[in-house]
């Protein structure tokens, strides 16, 4: 009996302990500075939507936004505040 209790006692532990992230998954939110701005943007999915039809309108290959030049980057959220 005890070895029940104690399988149950390890069964409520393991899901107390990985309920945050089974709640939340595994998706990490990154934040920009936007300079011309002066505001952040949090990289979420609604955020690729707008990245990835910028990159269509603009006949532009696909590149991560880290990668683009800061110059490309002030051209994407000019655009993107005028999505608004």
């Amino acid at each position: 009996m005890r070895s029940l209790f104690r399988k149950v006692g390890l069964l409520v532990l393991t899901a107390t302990v990985a309920s945050p992230v089974l709640f939340t998954g595994c998706a990490t939110h990154v934040r920009y500075y936007d300079a011309g701005y002066n505001d952040y943007h949090t990289w979420d999915h609604n955020e690729v939507v707008y990245y990835s039809r910028w990159e269509n309108e603009g006949h532009r290959e696909h590149r991560d936004f880290n990668k683009r030049s800061d110059a490309e980057k002030k051209e994407y959220w000019s655009w993107r505040h005028n999505q608004k």
